[in-house]
């Protein structure tokens, strides 16, 4: 008999089926033990696939909020620094590898890329708030992402555990088959 696991997907990742009866599951299907191997192993392929994409955007997500961390400790910095009349001298990134130095007095504003060539002024208020929304979100979606590898890594092992037992389980027929042959022919 075959079962499901306890989700049928999650976020577009389909659940592997576990096997109990192999020739109960193939039977289900109308599939040899071939045909159920080569279907298997496309989904152990397909599996791969996604985890090599959920993994590249976990590694974007975690290089991203540290840099959401630091520009929300620049802007309390500013807010800190405001009406002190204190200047601060910041070394500051213009592009990748390019850096200048700037004296800032008193800012009332920041400008923040926003993506695709995109920058806005907002107040350091404003900023603050936006920043830390960006990075609620970051550390949110970094958990659901964490959550998707789990749940894909668990459809991975039962996809290998299902191959390992069809595969025996063919193995085995083909021993019974010829054991059989063996005795007719005695």
């Amino acid at each position: 008999m075959s079962t499901s696991a306890s989700a049928t997907e999650r976020r577009g990742i389909p659940a592997a089926a576990f096997v109990e009866d192999v020739q109960t599951y193939l039977s289900q299907l109308n599939l040899d033990a071939n045909a159920a191997l080569a279907f298997l192993q496309e989904r152990l392929q397909q599996y791969r696939v996604v985890e090599m994409k959920l993994l590249a955007q976990q590694r974007d997500l975690q290089a991203k909020i540290p840099d959401i961390e630091k520009c929300l400790d620049v802007v309390a910095t500013l807010q800190a620094k405001k009406g002190t009349g204190e200047a601060i001298v910041a070394d500051f990134e213009v592009s990748e590898g390019i850096y200048a130095r700037a004296r800032v007095e008193e800012a009332e504003s920041v400008c923040l890329w926003l993506g695709a060539n995109v920058m806005l002024e907002y107040s350091c208020e404003e900023a603050t708030v936006l920043l830390q929304k960006n990075l609620e979100n970051a550390k949110a979606s970094l958990e659901v992402l964490i959550a998707d590898l789990q749940f894909l890594r668990d459809q991975v092992t039962i996809t290998q555990v299902t191959i390992a037992r069809v595969y025996n389980w063919d193995v085995h027929q083909r021993r019974l088959r010829q054991t059989a042959a063996s005795t007719s022919e005695s």
